[in-house]
């Protein structure tokens, strides 16, 4: 009610998990949305946006390094994890995510002669290779340990705009990787020389 009142254009949802699906269940049937304002969630999954469903969680937004029907090569990978799940669920960018630096952590070993037990060396390694993946593309692992690659706002689809399972999200915008992160001169990360 404090949301629709204050007449904001959007409306962040700073929770996560039951917390924030809940939150977005209650802006729903309050009429927030329906109301001209617009959520928008600073921790959301593919999986709960299936979870709730488009007619709840339509004209949401959210920020995300992933997402399973963004390009050729993401959905390629997302249709042999779906295969591989009991429910055909599509990757969250968490699980895109490990499997993304688990390749760069292979390729810095391989480099290496495949000798992972000096993992200064190997952490050094994926410093120094860039990264070049078919779910994030070409990106680099900086001196802090951030990998830096695109962020991109999604706009959870209406029920009329989605055409087959899972297809929840329609891209809004792309924001390059040197805009997306804190710059390296203004971390506080004690790997970073000063």
């Amino acid at each position: 009610m404090q949301a629709q009142a204050s007449k904001a254009k959007v409306v962040a949802l700073a929770n996560a998990g039951g917390d924030m699906t809940n939150s977005i269940k209650q802006a729903h049937e309050f009429g927030l949305t329906a109301g001209g304002q617009k959520l928008a969630a600073l921790l959301l999954f593919v999986s709960d946006v299936h979870a709730l469903g488009l007619d709840v969680a339509q004209g949401l937004n959210v920020a995300s390094s992933f997402y399973w029907d963004r390009d050729d090569g993401a959905r390629e990978f997302s249709k042999r994890f779906s295969d591989r799940m009991r429910n055909h669920a599509m990757p969250t960018r968490v699980q895109a995510g490990v499997y993304s630096s688990l390749l760069h952590y292979f390729k810095a070993l391989q480099t290496l002669g495949g000798n992972p037990h000096d993992g200064q060396k190997v952490v050094a390694e994926m410093k120094e290779l860039p990264t070049d993946d078919p779910l994030y593309g070409q990106a680099s692992v900086r001196a802090d340990g951030r990998t830096i690659h695109p962020l991109y706002l999604f706009e959870a689809k209406t029920p009329a705009e989605s055409k087959y399972p899972w297809d929840y999200f329609k891209l809004v915008a792309t924001i390059p990787g040197e805009e997306a992160f804190r710059p390296l001169d203004k971390s506080d990360c004690p790997l970073v020389k000063k």
